[in-house]
């Protein structure tokens, strides 16, 4: 808590400067990002006077002694998630392996997991673009990016296939990219300039391929000076998916550059960092026994229904931990 209580009083002081009020929409941000950062740390000092009040108890009320300390672990999480973007919503992208339908499939289920995961959370989510293999939403919710930001990278499904005749066990897999939704006034280092980019548009198409639009709706946009290539598709408009096209692609624009970072201090350090686009996560093996195994924390279950079903906690916690250290 002691970075937050820094944090809050940092803000304190730029409140109170007589210039605070002149741009309504940064002054509002910062309001805002203050009073949760008030609330948060209100919430957890209450829950600690609570624990040790029932301490003091003795062994009188042990469920609820039990309760309280759950409860005061979930608030801790949030402790860990102090990065510049950790508060934002998240643009999550699934990505299949090679492996034809198979592939195709665990990338569909992954949707559906993290689907049910933001569903626990009350987090709000819309597919940004679709097409076979590949799946872009948008997720909007408190810590969105700070919780979902190390389920990138590769996961890996073994089970017996449901598209093989001979039933044969089967191993696919698919990646995640999750990146930060970021407002390009917030990055002054960002600049996209209308001249890098090329535009196309084309019919939107939902699951199969079949065009659910008769009009060129959907935005398709490449970024010429570093060749990313972002699309969307789910708003009604020409324009308002251009608009989200191009947010996306100030994400990705944003990771490009933390990259590039984040390899430079490799250099300076004398070791390469590690990608975690092209690293193996997670491995969800359904046949011929049924595990979830992180293997960076080695946190596992036999719960393969309930992690499917978005039960994620305890390896993204456990992640956060980790890193934390």
């Amino acid at each position: 808590m002691g970075q937050k209580k820094s944090k809050i009083l940092a803000l304190e002081t730029e409140v109170e400067k007589p210039e605070f009020w002149q741009d309504p929409e940064a002054s509002g941000k910062l309001s805002k990002e203050l009073a949760d950062l008030k609330a948060e740390v209100e919430e957890f000092e209450q829950l600690q006077k609570e624990f040790a009040d029932l301490k003091e108890l003795g062994g009188e009320f042990p469920e609820e002694l039990e309760a309280l300390q759950k409860r005061i672990e979930k608030q801790e999480i949030r402790t860990f998630l102090s990065g510049k973007y950790d508060r934002a919503d998240a643009i999550l992208t699934i990505t299949a392996g090679a492996g034809g339908q198979d592939a195709q499939d665990w990338a569909a289920m992954l949707y559906r997991m993290y689907e049910r995961y933001c569903q626990r959370k009350a987090w709000r989510t819309q597919i940004i673009d679709e097409s076979p293999g590949q799946i872009s939403m948008e997720i909007s919710g408190s810590f969105a990016y700070g919780l979902l930001k190390r389920e990138a990278g590769v996961h890996r499904l073994v089970r017996m296939s449901p598209f093989s005749a001979k039933q044969l066990r089967h191993t696919s897999f698919a990646a995640l990219e999750v990146l930060p939704q970021i407002d390009l006034r917030d990055e002054k280092d960002i600049e996209i300039k209308p001249d890098d980019l090329r535009v196309d548009l084309y019919r939107a198409s939902g699951p199969g391929g079949q065009n659910v639009n008769k009009r060129e709706t959907a935005v398709r946009i490449t970024h010429i000076p570093t060749g990313t290539v972002v699309s969307s598709q789910s708003q009604r408009s020409q324009q308002k998916n251009k608009e989200k096209a191009l947010q996306v692609l100030a994400s990705k624009l944003y990771q490009l550059q933390e990259q590039k970072r984040q390899e430079e201090l490799g250099k300076l350090k004398g070791k390469q960092s590690a990608i975690e686009w092209g690293s193996q996560i997670r491995s969800y093996v359904l046949h011929p026994y049924r595990m979830v195994k992180d293997v960076r924390t080695q946190v596992e279950t036999s719960d393969t229904e309930g992690v499917l079903d978005g039960d994620l906690d305890m390896f993204i916690e456990a992640n956060l931990r980790l890193r934390s250290r």
